[in-house]
């Protein structure tokens, strides 16, 4: 390899690129020109990881892969793929999901820098949380089409991926998801709300069943649930989806004649649905309606994502994935569910034999699975040329990180028309700071603790290490990136998982838990390390050095405010009148906005181009406040605009006749 050659590159980046170990998390089309620049530049210690199985659509980008490779592991083929550049490079390749429990914090620390290079925004939140907690150097690349942006993550340095709000992801009304739907991809919303129902984490928000609360239902409709016999209390009983399931077993066909034969025919009872809509055909398990062509039934190889599927293979596929499921389901730890990934195949498998028979039923035009998979993954077309950029930037940021050089570390934007410089490859001009107000990123309590989760049960955590070593009152557990609750400050639900090991949970070495004691006033964050060295009982707590020393901080501040406190209680400061919540014309300090630049740009995507804005979040800009803003909220905001309106009053000019 050329730079590995004297004065190629610096003595001291060369001896950092042969011993630092570089993880990068994606293999797709990002993350194949990222591995073959990296072996090219003679990194010797690699892992990638992805979860993803290379398809005919990915060969024309992601050049690491060829046609004999369809269907086979992505990391492991571009593994093999790299090697032929460098056979000496030690590459790792993993075949998994990064939001596993087994890629804890613990494994990040093993790195030197983490480059992203992944396609959903979980996986991205889940692996900049990790970053941060294990203080690895984070590199997040992003494309969309010709768009695009590498950025460092570097905690107490940079922006975290969570300091600026993303967009929200587009939604649509419950009632015409579990009611009406009109387009297929409701049908898919349908689809994998249903999944997560039957399979995934529970959540009310996402009931497939008819929706008896929708405006327009009539008609018989509710009063099977008014004659419904009540509990002693006088409520009525309700099962849930995921309970009657396991009750069946998940039997195939009781799954599919409740979902597209019970649930329908319940939904034509609701008349007033159906007065200017085609009402639905209800189908029953094994019956064939009129769909597809009888001769086109050959889905073999290619043909299996590129043919739109018939009726009787929707329902084949149907009930193989719901075993395929059941069998993954069963075989995790209590308490454990399923995540929805459009790269799995059975869930995917699921989702587009659920949408289209659906569809069919509501006589909406069906999509083969490749169609259904862009929409469900919300899929956007890539430029093998943006991926090329966006990698070899994301190299070059690698090597000034591994030099300690952050301040070189700009984000970079590629656009898709040039901007008023004629640029389309854009460096921000500074390194912004961290949001102050960034939930995830600020400097908070972070505690290592060490247990056998083995052993340990969650009774024996939260008494001996909660209550007795931290101190809080009244703590909420939440597993961080599941959002799994395993310890509840609710009355009646505090003891609720004593009698469950810690492993049984879900926490396991490296993974993180939120603590929110309320009635303490106090969030902490814990990191697990598995130590079997320790017993049932046994533990080691440490406390993070930042963690002390902003212990430190805070405990002076609330002395020297203590001390002032004091002085002035017997020069009593006369009440001022309450100052309306109004912005002041002419305020010295908002006129600052027409001073600074636009050099801190956030890519904002629309369907014909991309526009760059000032971001607030990023930078010491402040913006005009919105109507929202004006209302009052708090009392700090209240003493600010008051002396905002006392420093507007020097500039009332009187005019004498």
């Amino acid at each position: 390899m050329a730079a590995l050659l004297d004065g190629v590159l610096e003595d001291d980046l060369q001896k950092k690129v042969k011993t630092s170990k570089i993880l990068v998390v994606g293999a797709g089309g990002v993350g194949c020109e990222v591995l073959k620049n990296l072996v090219m530049c003679a990194f010797q210690n690699i892992e990638i990881i992805d979860l993803d199985t290379i398809e005919v659509s990915n060969l024309n980008r992601q050049f690491l892969f060829h046609r004999e490779h369809v269907g086979k592991s992505k990391a492991q083929v571009a593994r093999e793929s790299a090697l032929a550049f460098n056979p000496d490079t030690n590459i790792v390749a993993h075949h998994d999901s990064i939001t596993d429990s087994k890629f804890g914090v613990t494994y990040f620390q093993a790195f030197d820098v983490v480059l992203n290079a992944l396609d959903n925004r979980v996986a991205r939140n889940h692996v900049n949380r990790m970053c941060l907690t294990a203080k690895v150097p984070l590199i997040e690349t992003g494309t969309s089409g010709y768009n695009g942006q590498v950025e460092l993550i570097q905690k107490e340095v940079t922006p975290c991926y969570e300091c600026t709000p993303k967009a929200a992801e587009k939604t649509f009304p419950g009632c015409t998801i579990r009611n009406t739907p009109s387009e297929l991809i409701h049908c898919i919303v349908w689809a994998k709300h249903l999944f997560n129902q039957l399979f995934g984490e529970d959540n009310t928000d996402e009931d497939v069943s008819p929706d008896t609360a929708d405006p327009e239902a009539a008609g018989e409709a509710g009063q099977e649930a008014l004659d419904t016999e009540s509990n002693n209390v006088g409520n009525v009983e309700r099962q849930s989806t995921r309970t009657w399931a396991q009750a069946i077993d998940y039997d195939s066909e009781k799954l599919f004649n409740k979902l597209f034969h019970d649930d329908i025919k319940y939904l034509l009872s609701m008349a007033n649905l159906w007065k200017k809509r085609t009402p639905p055909e209800p189908l029953k398990f094994g019956v064939v309606m009129t769909t597809g062509s009888p001769e086109d039934t050959n889905y073999d190889g290619m043909a299996r994502d590129q043919k739109v599927w018939n009726l009787e293979k929707c329902t084949l596929v149907f009930a193989e994935s719901v075993k395929a499921l059941r069998s993954s389901l069963k075989a995790l730890s209590v308490g454990d569910t399923l995540v929805w990934d459009k790269d799995d195949n059975d869930a995917m498998d699921f989702v587009t034999s659920c949408a289209n028979i659906r569809a069919t039923i509501f006589h909406i035009p069906t999509k083969n699975r490749f169609e259904i998979k862009s929409m469900a993954g919300n899929i956007i077309p890539a430029i093998a040329t943006t991926n090329a950029i966006a990698a070899g930037v994301a190299v070059l940021h690698l090597m000034k990180v591994l030099m300690g050089n952050f301040s070189s570390c700009q984000s970079v934007y590629m656009r898709l028309r040039p901007n008023p410089q004629n640029q389309i490859i854009v460096r921000e001009k500074f390194l912004a700071a961290p949001n102050a107000e960034c939930a995830v990123c600020t400097v908070q309590p972070q505690i290592l603790v060490r247990v056998n989760v083995t052993e340990m049960f969650v009774g024996e955590f939260r008494k001996r290490i909660l209550v007795e070593k931290l101190g809080t009152k009244t703590p909420d557990v939440i597993l961080d990136g599941k959002g799994s609750i395993v310890i509840s400050s609710e009355e009646g639900e505090e003891d609720l998982n004593d009698d469950k090991l810690l492993q049984a949970m879900g926490i396991v070495n490296g993974c993180i838990l939120k603590v929110d004691d309320f009635q303490g006033n106090n969030q902490i964050t814990l990191v697990i390390v598995n130590d079997e060295k320790h017993d049932g009982t046994s533990f080691e707590v440490t406390f993070d050095s930042a963690t002390e020393k902003k212990a430190a901080v805070e405990n002076d501040e609330k002395a020297v405010e203590q001390m002032s406190r004091e002085e002035n209680e017997d020069e009593p400061t006369p009440k001022r009148p309450r100052m309306e919540e109004d912005i002041v014309p002419g305020n010295s300090k908002q006129s600052q906005i027409d001073d600074d630049d636009d050099s801190d740009l956030e890519i904002i995507e629309s369907e014909d181009e991309t526009i760059s804005i000032p971001t607030s979040s990023t930078s010491g800009v402040k913006r005009k406040p919105s109507a929202e803003d004006e209302e009052p909220v708090e009392k700090k905001q209240k003493i600010k605009e008051a002396s905002d309106d006392e420093d507007s009053a020097d500039d009332v000019i009187l005019l004498s006749d």
